[in-house]
Parts: C-alpha cells; sequence; structure tokens
C-alpha cells in the first residue's frame, strides 16, 4: 500500500476521506473530549427521563426529616444481597443542644429498582408511577444525597433541575447561534458601513461589565410572570449578550470565503444575497460553527447560576442547579447540612466535560492541526 495513502494509525485511507470523517478520527484520538462527550450525553439522558430517574418529586417534602444526612446504598447486609439504606435515629448534639439525625445501622429499610411511586407525567404525554429506583416501602425515608430545609430529596432536585439548567442552555445558545450567523454573516459579507456599525455595536456589549448588565436586564422582568414566562426572558437576556463572539468569528469566516469561486457561482445563479449566506457560506465552516456553540453552552449555564443564585433569575417553584444552589447562601444551613453544595459538584462536572468536548471538538474541526 503507497504510504501516503494512509495514516500510521491504523492503515486508514485519509486522502479519500471526507471532512467529517477526518475531523471524527482527530476527535478520538482526543481522549478527554471523547470522555467529555460521554458524559455530557449522560447527563442530557438524565435530563430527559427526570420524573423516571428521580426517586420524588421536586416538590415532594416531609418536614419530618429537615436536614437528614444522605444514606448510602449498600447492598449487602451481612446476610443476603440485596438493595438498602440505613434509617435514622435522632441524638441531641452536646454543644448545640440541637437534635440532629444520625444513621442507624439497626434500622434496615429494603430498596428496590422499577418501583410505584408518586404518580407522574413523562414529557407531558404518558402517566406513570414507576421510579427507578426506591423505597420498596412508600413510607419509609430514602434520601441518598440527603434533604434540604424542608425534607425535600435533594438527588431528585439535582435531576429535575438538570432539565431546565441543560435546555435553557441550548435555547439560550440556539439564538445566540441565530444572530451571531446573522449579524457576523451580513458584517463580513458586506463590509463597509454595515461591518463598521455592527462591529462597534459587539464592541459596546462587550465593554459592559457582564454580571452587571445581566443583573439590570434580569431585574428588569416583572415579578408577576410565570415561571415559563420566566424561563423565556431569561433565555432572550442570555442569547442578547452571548451572540457577540460568536459573530465575530463567523465574520472572519465570511471574509475569508466571500470571493471565493462557488461564492461568485451562486451570485451568478441568481441566489439571494441571504441565501448566499445561509446555504452556502455558513454550511463550508459547520464543523466550527458546532465548536463554538459547544464551548458557548457552558457559559450560559454558569449564567443561568449565577443569575438564579442571585435572585434575580429563575424563582420557585421552578427547579434549576442555580434555584438550588439558593440553599447554600446561608452559611449556618451549608454548616449543617454541606450536601446543599451536591448542585454545584453537579454544574462544575457538566461545564468541565462541556469544556473538554468543545476543545476536541475544535481542534478536530481544526483542517491544519495533526
Amino acid at each position: 500500500m503507497d504510504p501516503t495513502l494512509s495514516d500510521d494509525r491504523g492503515g486508514r485511507n485519509i486522502e479519500r476521506a471526507g471532512q467529517w470523517q477526518l475531523a471524527w478520527w482527530k476527535f478520538k484520538r482526543h481522549k478527554l473530549a471523547v470522555a467529555g462527550g460521554i458524559v455530557v450525553i449522560l447527563i442530557y439522558l438524565v435530563a430527559a427521563f427526570a420524573e423516571f430517574l428521580a426517586p420524588y418529586g421536586p416538590g415532594d417534602y416531609s418536614a419530618r426529616y429537615t436536614y437528614a444526612p444522605p444514606q448510602p446504598l449498600n447492598i449487602w447486609n451481612g446476610e443476603s444481597l440485596g438493595l438498602f439504606v440505613n434509617g435514622y435515629s435522632v441524638k441531641v448534639n452536646p454543644d448545640s443542644l440541637a437534635r440532629e439525625f444520625v444513621i442507624d445501622p439497626e434500622i434496615v429499610i429494603p430498596v428496590g429498582l422499577f418501583v410505584e411511586g408518586a404518580p407522574y407525567k413523562m414529557w407531558g404525554l404518558f402517566e406513570s408511577n414507576i421510579h427507578l429506583i426506591g423505597p420498596l416501602d412508600a413510607s419509609d425515608p430514602m434520601y441518598l444525597w440527603g434533604a434540604d430545609r424542608l425534607g425535600r430529596d435533594m438527588l431528585s432536585r439535582v435531576i429535575h433541575g438538570a432539565r431546565i439548567s441543560m435546555t435553557i442552555g441550548l435555547v439560550g445558545v440556539g439564538m445566540s447561534l441565530f444572530l451571531g450567523i446573522l449579524l457576523g454573516g451580513i458584517s463580513g459579507y458586506y463590509g463597509g458601513q454595515v461591518d463598521n456599525f455592527i462591529q462597534r455595536l459587539i464592541e459596546f456589549l462587550l465593554a459592559i461589565p457582564t454580571i452587571p448588565l445581566w443583573m439590570g436586564l434580569a431585574a428588569a422582568i416583572p415579578p408577576t410572570l410565570s415561571p415559563i414566562q420566566v424561563y423565556f426572558m431569561i433565555t432572550v437576556i442570555l442569547s442578547l449578550v452571548g451572540w457577540t463572539g460568536l459573530a465575530r468569528v463567523i465574520r472572519g469566516r465570511f471574509m475569508a470565503i466571500k470571493n471565493e469561486d462557488f461564492v461568485t457561482a451562486a451570485r451568478l445563479d441568481g441566489t439571494s444575497e441571504l441565501g448566499i449566506m445561509m446555504r452556502h457560506m455558513a454550511p463550508s465552516f459547520a464543523s466550527h460553527i458546532i465548536a463554538s456553540v459547544t464551548l458557548a453552552i457552558p457559559a450560559m449555564i454558569l449564567a443561568e447560576t449565577a443569575l438564579s443564585f442571585l435572585g434575580i433569575g429563575l424563582r420557585p417553584p421552578v427547579v434549576s442547579w442555580g434555584v438550588l444552589l439558593q440553599e447554600a447562601q446561608n452559611i449556618r444551613s451549608v454548616a449543617l447540612a454541606p450536601w446543599l453544595l451536591v448542585p454545584g459538584a453537579a454544574v462544575i462536572i457538566t461545564v468541565l466535560a462541556l469544556n473538554f468536548l468543545g476543545d476536541g471538538l475544535r481542534d478536530a474541526a481544526d483542517p491544519y492541526s495533526d
């Protein structure tokens, strides 16, 4: 075999491979990116099937078990195999004289898979009451990640919060993608005064400190709006600020290829200017757009988390990771129940996974990288 027709990793024919196949080969060599992609897929699957995966509903509470500590899930009770958790007993703290829950190894609570629990409607379409995991007796407590100040299961609330936090990133990036391609494409394609105006607008938006800008826009949302309307408004706010970086990338790409032969051919064929930009020019660097979008989603998730944490974003009864972290603003609560910081760990893992995935996609999309 001619050595010029294959690379040094398995004899693959690289001269006949297409752009996407070459990108896939390079992406697979980026181990962190592959791991990040797997984690991201798993998180979105959790968000999609939140009702089934969560042991309880996001608002289910038991005032009897406020700040109950996490119960380790066990499979061996010393005599036989089987899922179970140990129950709670109450003791008095000798220092604060407050009542506290402690894990009691003498109390065994059987746990099962695909058990009946609180009814729900999957995606608003299918009614069911089957949960992936839960206590065999619904009256028994099971808090694998602990409980909050109202006795609500943190695991269930983090799972339900993934749906809001992850989808607001997708929707926000989708709107930013449209604005970035449209305004960046117009800027790079036409140039001149149009380009000058759009670039000055981008510089103006970038010059404003991000957090105060978000706070000012979010504070303008009327408190009387429904949770769905607030969700939509927060998405719009994040999109209005998040398109600037992508627009600059798109502008540079459009300026580089606007005089290429295929663009001239489309123009002579009578294709409209918007059609040339969207149907011919933008798809030519779709891989770069995908990489930019993947790197923009973590910024959207962090922005929503910051706004909700500050109390000017999403508000209860909506459950997102930022809303859950509001519980962690109270130092006393965190000292008594450090498991309230679990949503922060979920944000960190998600952002790192998306960044690793974005780095891998960016390197794979670069035709000049090895």
